[in-house]
Parts: structure tokens; sequence; C-alpha cells
């Protein structure tokens, strides 16, 4: 059994995609090609957002906002302690000083009333200058929006939401990547809507920060390639991945986000009383990155990861460190308790899900469930 199966998707997509890609290397216009401006376009649509600027990865599109908004040393950006690395890593990489906040425990999510405590903690021992807030949109579900533009805009803050899982999800009826000042995704393969290698993309109102991204983007570029009026970087989409994820995007749209829904579904019928479930607040619609449940302790974990492996079912646990507790995060000050990340790292295990599993292949859904009683 796969976990996300991306062997199934290409081969229901076949025709379609070799067909794109074969288009690329026949025309040979391998970088910014005609295909990456008709996806910025689709993509921009579909999230309701002026410009989308793709670029090279999630993680430098984060790091490409960040430096839009000036961000750097003596600026305190706030940060799930619940989330993968990157989400902390780009705070640092621009010298500024990312503050780790908990989540909620049923939506994995951001904690609004920790982070306004971090930010009054940084505001009255005055050292730091609270700047952003990045939210993450985890395993496919938004944060809650609302409540944390309404602190960050209250303290002076901009809010970068980070949907590199968040996809295709909604709140309140807006679409994921439109819910902050900016947002960013990724397309990394496993990802909701991925490529066949790296990829992401940033999404802003703003067209000074749009001509400002397509710059850095291109090692700084003013009118032309080769009129460099700044310092910046090389990351860019490559025209094939843009091509693939114009077909995989159709497929997204059509039936994926929807079917990968219903496979959540026969999940949390099957699972719901006798583990703890994803919950999907009223209002909100997940794209579902992962299909996460929480166990009791990290040893009941072990073994129920144990016994489905040796029935060959994949299992992933995402994340089971605290970013606070990263050694590359050594020595940085610990502004407010996480003690739901911390018991979330010990519990959380990922199950098998995609939009491409039927009904009969979900029946595996017994087997886990089985487990769970057995550990």
């Amino acid at each position: 059994m796969e976990f996300r199966d991306l062997k199934k998707q290409y081969q229901v997509l076949k025709a379609d995609m070799d067909k794109a890609v074969i288009e690329v290397m026949t025309e040979c216009n391998f970088i910014n090609g005609r295909q990456v401006k008709e996806l910025e376009e689709k993509l921009a649509a579909y999230v309701g957002m002026k410009h989308c600027i793709t670029c090279g990865n999630g993680t430098d599109a984060l790091s490409m906002m960040l430096m839009a908004w000036g961000i750097g040393p003596g600026d305190a950006v706030f940060v799930p302690d619940f989330t993968f690395f990157a989400s902390g890593e780009v705070v640092s990489f621009e010298g500024a000083t990312p503050v780790f906040v908990d989540v909620d425990p049923d939506t994995y999510n951001m904690d609004p009333e920790s982070l306004e405590q971090a930010i009054l903690v940084v505001e009255a021992e005055g050292k730091l200058k609270p700047k952003v807030v990045i939210p993450v949109d985890l395993f496919g579900l938004p944060a809650d929006y609302d409540r944390i533009n309404e602190i960050a805009h209250r303290h002076g803050m901009k809010v970068l939401e980070d949907g590199a899982q968040g996809f295709g999800g909604l709140y309140k009826g807006r679409k994921a990547c439109s819910l902050g000042d900016a947002a960013t995704t990724s397309f990394f393969p496993a990802k909701p809507l991925g490529c066949y290698g790296d990829g992401g993309a940033i999404f802003t109102n703003s067209d000074k920060e749009a001509e400002y991204l397509r710059s850095i983007a291109v090692h700084g570029k003013g009118s032309f390639k080769y009129d460099n009026v700044r310092i910046g970087w090389n990351s860019r989409l490559d025209t094939i991945q843009a091509a693939i994820l114009l077909v995989k995007f159709k497929a997204f749209q059509e039936y994926e986000l929807e079917a990968v829904n219903k496979v959540a579904s026969w999940y949390t019928e099957a699972l719901g009383d006798v583990v703890k479930t994803p919950v999907v607040p009223e209002g909100y619609y997940s794209s579902w990155a992962q299909y996460t449940i929480q166990l009791d302790d990290e040893n009941q974990r072990t073994e129920f990861q144990r016994r489905l492996k040796e029935q060959g079912i994949p299992t992933m646990v995402y994340y089971p460190k605290p970013m606070h507790e990263q050694t590359a995060f050594k020595g940085l000050k610990q502004y407010v308790p996480c003690p739901i990340t911390e018991r979330l790292c010990k519990t959380v295990v990922s199950l098998p899900l995609d939009g491409y599993k039927t009904y009969k292949s979900c029946e595996t859904v017994g087997i886990i469930k089985s487990s769970i009683l057995m550990v």
C-alpha cells in the first residue's frame, strides 16, 4: 500500500502528463516558458489574489516574502512550535528571531491565545520588535485567521500564511493562500498539489511586492536579465514542472479534492469511536495533506506502527520533535510554554491518504482499527 499513491495518480493522468512534458521538450523553452505564466495566472485566479509568483520551492517562497517585508536582525517572527522545520528556518536565515507558540489540540494549528501571550512577553522584554506571524495550514486545514489577523494587526504586525500543506482548503468561504497579508505554498510531490520535483509559489495583492519578488527570483534583475538592480538569488519554477502542475491542477479542481475528502470521511467514520481523529471546524474545508490521529502515548504509537508495518500499511509521524527542541535552535529563548506541542509530538501518527484510494482499498481501515484496539 502506498502512503500517498503518486504512481496511481500518474497512471490516471499519464496521457495528458506525457503530452504536456513532451511539448516543453519540443519547444525547448525550459526556463520561464509560456506554461509558467499560464500556471501563475490560473493559481492567482483560483486563490483570489492579484499576483502569483512561482519559485524554486516552498522554503524559498517564505524567505522571499520575508525579504520583501525587510525582515532581519532584531525582528521577532512568531511561528507554531508544531510544524516542519522550514517555517522557522527561514526566519533565522533572514537574521531574525523565531518565537515559537503552541497549537490547538484539535486542529493542530497555531493557538491564537498562545500567540498573543508570546507577543506580549516579547513586547514587555523590549529586546525584539514583533514584525510577522507565520500561521501554518497544517495537514491541509487553514488556521483561525480571523483571530490571528486581528491579533497581529492590532500589534502592528503582518501575517504570512504558510499554505505549503493547505492549498485547496477553505476558511469561511475564502480559499487558503488568500488569508493573510501574503501567502506561500509548496509543490513538493507529496503536497495536495504537487509537481515532480521541487516548486513553490507566493501570493500577494501588492504590485510593488510582486515586482520585487520577480526581481530577486532572477538575480535581482531590473528591466531585463542583465540589468541587476539589487542582490537577489536564483529561484525559478522550471517550465516542465509548470506543465506538470497544469495537468495536476485540472484534476485537483475537477475531482481530487472532493475525492480525498471522501476518503478522509471513511477514516473518520470507522475510527472516530476508538481514537482521536482530525477535527474540521464548522466553516472550514481541508485539502487533507495528511490524515493524522492521536494515540495515548509514545509507546502505544510505536507498537501501533509496528503492527501496521507487519501488514504492509505505511504510517508517518509528523512531527516527532517540537521546533524549540531542534538542535539548530539551541540557545533560543522559549517565550511561552508549548505543552500541547510536546504532547502531540509523542502521540500523533498519520495514515495513508490520497484521492485515488477506493473504498475497497480502504478496507485496510479495519486492520487499522483492530490494531488500535490491540495496543
